[in-house]
């Protein structure tokens, strides 16, 4: 991976293939590599830009105040990029909403896969999933709190575990438990994101939810379509809350002509 080096530590990011820029900003509970699978279907008439959010993957956990938006600016501005398509994944989508908000003429399209929303009022289902969480890392037991996390965010409250595809918790383990780890310093100096203005987003949008995800993402997706000025809503029938494991083929089938337009 290459390295763009700053104050509050350093960015980790990897390009490939060439043609107009997509960035693909990764979950709260992964890293670059959960693109791996729709990347080189992408790189056929894109140049794909990831990298890992400040604590995760090969970025360096922060060491002062950040912004994750600043954080997209400045890696875009290293990169010569003045605009994108831009698409996340769950917090990762929460930064792309905040980037396009901030830097409306530097998103040429906009693509949410699960993206929460701020100051939503959780279900009691969530609660319990945060409060295991915590009490987890409270105990000092970061295996229990990344079979939590895999429970909620990979298996899903719809499905077995016999039912995820072979391999995806294995993959997901290691960039888990990195984020854990760094969690304390992200929230310590995060400035945190944009939370009003959503219908000011201009930019052509997707919003993508799992049929098999926590039913408060479903209702969050449907009010992110609702709000965003001529947003389309997708429903990927066979995914959880993240997409781009448990149904690459066919998210890559949407986000082709999608970012093509």
């Amino acid at each position: 991976m290459r390295i763009l080096a700053d104050d509050p530590g350093h960015l980790s990011y990897v390009v490939t293939g060439e043609g107009p820029p997509v960035v693909l900003v990764h979950a709260g509970v992964a890293d670059h590599r959960m693109w791996d699978a729709i990347v080189p279907a992408l790189a056929e008439r894109h140049t794909v830009v990831r990298y890992d959010l400040r604590g995760f993957g090969e970025s360096a956990p922060p060491t002062g105040p950040f912004s994750e938006s600043d954080d997209l600016r400045r890696l875009l501005d290293h990169l010569g990029h003045e605009q994108v398509r831009l698409v996340g994944a769950s917090w990762g989508g929460r930064v792309a909403v905040d980037f396009a908000l901030t830097h409306p003429g530097r998103v040429h399209s906009l693509a949410l896969l699960a993206a929460p929303w701020p100051g939503y009022d959780w279900s009691a289902d969530m609660v319990a999933y945060d409060e295991a969480e915590t009490a987890a890392l409270a105990a000092g037991d970061l295996d229990a709190a990344i079979r939590v996390n895999l429970d909620m965010w990979l298996r899903g409250p719809a499905r077995g575990w016999d039912d995820v595809a072979a391999g995806l918790a294995g993959q997901l383990r290691g960039p888990l438990r990195t984020s854990l780890v760094n969690q304390t310093a992200v929230e310590e100096h995060s400035q945190g994101a944009a939370t009003e203005g959503i219908a000011a987003i201009t930019a052509p949008t997707l919003v993508g939810i799992g049929g098999l995800d926590v039913a408060d993402f479903r209702d969050i997706g449907h009010r992110y379509a609702t709000e965003i000025p001529g947003a389309t809503l997708v429903e990927f029938a066979t995914a959880a809350h993240l997409i781009a494991l448990d149904a690459p083929a066919e998210l890559a089938a949407v986000l082709g002509p999608f970012l093509a337009g």
